[in-house]
């Protein structure tokens, strides 16, 4: 079935995730300081979340230790914005990370 292809009725756009239906979301990644302990770990994931995703409306799925990357979207059926990017990259430069990396933002449906 081609991405592209037009005349789809509401039913089959909203399946296929694409035009009114579209979700737009950005990959991050970061590290964290040499020597952090899980204690430490725990306690920055759980800032995170408090301070940008929740407020946001965000969710996050990734994973880590020292070395995090992971998928940022909205947690209902949405597209994140260009202000969702700058928050999480500049609240995670903010909070003592090293190496933040945040992609632009891309079709979490149909990337290429």
């Amino acid at each position: 079935m081609k991405v592209n292809a037009k005349n789809r009725n509401r039913r089959l756009r909203k399946k296929l995730h694409v035009d009114e239906f579209q979700e737009l979301g950005f990959d991050v990644a970061w590290k964290l300081k040499e020597g952090t302990d899980g204690e430490a770990i725990d306690s920055f994931i759980d800032k995170f979340f408090a301070e940008v995703i929740e407020p946001n409306g965000l969710g996050y799925g990734g994973e880590g230790d020292l070395i995090w990357h992971g998928l940022i979207c909205t947690q209902k059926l949405g597209k994140c914005t260009e202000e969702h990017r700058v928050a999480v990259e500049n609240w995670l430069n903010n909070n003592g990370v090293e190496s933040v990396s945040v992609s632009e933002l891309y079709d979490v449906w149909w990337a290429e």
